[in-house]
C-alpha cells in the first residue's frame, strides 16, 4: 500500500469513528438479508421473477418490470427522479436469482421456447461469499469521484470491502452544464457483516467530504 493510500485509509477510519460518536447506536430492529438460501428457495425465486416477464405483452411492459425490480434493491436517491443524487444497488443472492429469473423469462419469450440457466450457475450463486454494492455518485466535474473509498458501518464496527473497482469517469447528466455521474462497485464479505444489523454505507472522498446512506435489510432480501 503506497504512503498516500495509507494516509487516506487512516483518515477514513478516523472519520468513520467520529460518525459513530456523533450518531450514537441504532436501536431499530431489522430483518436479515437472505445469506443462506436453499436450492428449493433459489428455484422459487427464479420462477417468481420469470413469470411476469413471460406474461408481458410488450417490450415496454418488460422494461417497466425491470425498473420496478431495480427500485426494490436500491437505497438512496432514485436516478429517474433525482439524476444528481447518491444511490446504491445491493446485489444479494436474491438479487441475482431475480435478475436471472427475469432473463430466463425474457429469453424464453424471444426464443418461444423454455430457456433456463444451468444448475451450475444456480450453485455458484448459492455459494457466493460476497455482497456486491454498486454506488452512483454525483459531482460537479468529470473526475470528482477519483480516490473515493467506501465502507459499511454497523454500530461501532467499520467494514472495509475485500475488493473495490475504480470510480468511472464522470458522465455529464443530459440537460445539465455542470453535473456529472460516476459509478463504482465494491464487494463485502458476508462473513464480515451482520445481515440483521442496521447499516450505513459511508463514502469518503480524499478532500474530506463524507456521504452516508441508511440501509434497511428488512426491505432488501
Amino acid at each position: 500500500m503506497g504512503p498516500l493510500k495509507y494516509i487516506v485509509r487512516r483518515i477514513l477510519w478516523k472519520e468513520l469513528g467520529a460518525i459513530v460518536l456523533i450518531c450514537g447506536f441504532w436501536v431499530s430492529p431489522v430483518l436479515a438479508i437472505d445469506v443462506d438460501l436453499t436450492l428449493e428457495q433459489a428455484h422459487q425465486i427464479l420462477a417468481a421473477a420469470r413469470g411476469p416477464m413471460e406474461k408481458a405483452s410488450s417490450n415496454e411492459e418488460m422494461f417497466k418490470i425491470i425498473q420496478l425490480a431495480d427500485k426494490a434493491t436500491r437505497v438512496g436517491d432514485d436516478p429517474a427522479i433525482q439524476p444528481c443524487g447518491t444511490s446504491a444497488v445491493l446485489r444479494t443472492k436474491t438479487y441475482w436469482f431475480e435478475y436471472f429469473g427475469r432473463e430466463e423469462g425474457r429469453r424464453s419469450k424471444v426464443a418461444q421456447t423454455e430457456v433456463r440457466m444451468p444448475e451450475s450457475k444456480v450453485q455458484e450463486i448459492l455459494t457466493m461469499p460476497n455482497l456486491e454494492i454498486e454506488l452512483g455518485l454525483c459531482g460537479q466535474e468529470e473526475f470528482f469521484a477519483e480516490g473515493a473509498e467506501v465502507a459499511l458501518q454497523q454500530g461501532s464496527k467499520n467494514i472495509m470491502p475485500i475488493d473495490k473497482g475504480n470510480p468511472s469517469r464522470g458522465r455529464k447528466i443530459p440537460g445539465s452544464d455542470m453535473d456529472f455521474v460516476s459509478r463504482f462497485s465494491a464487494r463485502f464479505s458476508y462473513q464480515d457483516l451482520d445481515p440483521k444489523a442496521p447499516t450505513k454505507i459511508v463514502v469518503f472522498f480524499p478532500d474530506g467530504k463524507l456521504i452516508s446512506l441508511d440501509v434497511d435489510f428488512a426491505k432488501i432480501k
